[in-house]
């Protein structure tokens, strides 16, 4: 899949194409559907197709300080949706300059100049242009003017999570933030990921047994509420059954905010200045302050024995089909 940041990334001769417009965070199954279409029509054309999304994201720009937790930072977007059969991913960098481009304009500068766009698929609450200002409709006027056509289509999706509210970025962000990690699974169709660098903190969780790895986390992730959790710690593409601590250590009246991942059954692990992903699963439980450090490692022993259980089932559940 090709990466391009920038309408100056084009190659001078790209030809005609299939494109989808969206900021797609976290590309969850109702962006599955769009852009899976996507790519289903390019093939029946015999064109490639193009995912345009935005870097930062739009409300940054139009309301700073707005900008809302990231579900899947850029580098992991462009991996789902490359696994979705995409051919090309455009970044566009989303400056204040940018975003007043009339509805109209934003057509002929992306759509037609650049990606000589042939079709394009959207969801029906597609907004484009300064203020929002261009729908669906006007996109088809356009197409008629500038020779391409518009398809649009239903991402209707929904299931228990959200107690059946349609599926959607924002949905997402606020099970994840009620520590709702298996209605966000569900929504994406995977576990919700955060990921950076192994950085070294207290060092408590080595001193009791249960060495951690605390991640750093990149900016304006999605974190989960504070709590324990089952789930899995992934370092160089492999996957290691995990139980992860979210919020402060109150248990030694710690004050920052860390994710912290004990991956279960390893042992030496030396993971410092790594890149690492932590996987959420299931929540197991909130964060308590204990009596005693006897009474720590007792719960700790039993959520490490929860956690691999789980984690276990769900592998199993998995490999079952």
């Amino acid at each position: 899949m090709q990466r391009w940041r920038g309408l100056e990334d084009i190659p001078q001769d790209w030809g005609r194409s299939v494109v989808t417009i969206g900021s797609y965070d976290g590309v969850h199954r109702g962006h599955q559907l769009i852009i899976g279409r996507a790519v289903d029509r390019a093939r029946s054309l015999g064109v490639p197709s193009v995912v345009v999304t935005f870097d930062p994201h739009p409300s940054e720009v139009v309301r700073p300080g707005s900008h809302p937790p990231l579900l899947a930072p850029h580098h992991r977007r462009a991996e789902l949706i490359a696994e979705l059969g995409v051919d090309a991913v455009l970044v566009l960098p989303f400056t204040a300059e940018f975003s007043k481009l009339s509805p109209a304009d934003f057509v002929v500068k992306v759509l037609v100049d650049k990606l000589h766009a042939k079709l394009v698929v959207e969801g029906p609450n597609f907004r484009f242009g300064h203020r929002a200002a261009g729908n669906v409709e006007f996109l088809k006027e356009l197409g008629g003017t500038y020779d391409f056509d518009v398809e649009v289509i239903d991402l209707f999706v929904s299931g228990d999570a959200g107690g059946g509210l349609p599926f959607s970025s924002t949905l997402t962000r606020r099970l994840v933030a009620e520590g709702d990690v298996a209605g966000a699974m569900e929504i994406l169709g995977r576990p919700h990921r955060v990921e950076g660098v192994v950085v070294r903190g207290a060092q408590r969780g080595r001193e009791l047994g249960f060495p951690t790895a605390n991640v750093e986390t990149l900016p304006h992730t999605a974190i989960p509420a504070d709590g324990v959790y089952a789930g899995w710690l992934t370092v160089d593409g492999e996957a290691m059954p995990a139980a992860i601590s979210v919020g402060t250590n109150v248990q030694f009246d710690a004050t920052e905010r860390t994710v912290e991942a004990y991956a279960i059954d390893r042992v030496g692990l030396d993971l410092y200045g790594m890149h690492a992903a932590v996987d959420f699963l299931a929540y197991l439980r909130g964060m308590e302050k204990f009596a005693s450090i006897d009474a720590l490692l007792d719960r700790m022993a039993q959520d490490v024995k929860q956690a691999r259980d789980l984690v276990a089932a769900h592998e199993a559940a998995v490999v079952a089909g």
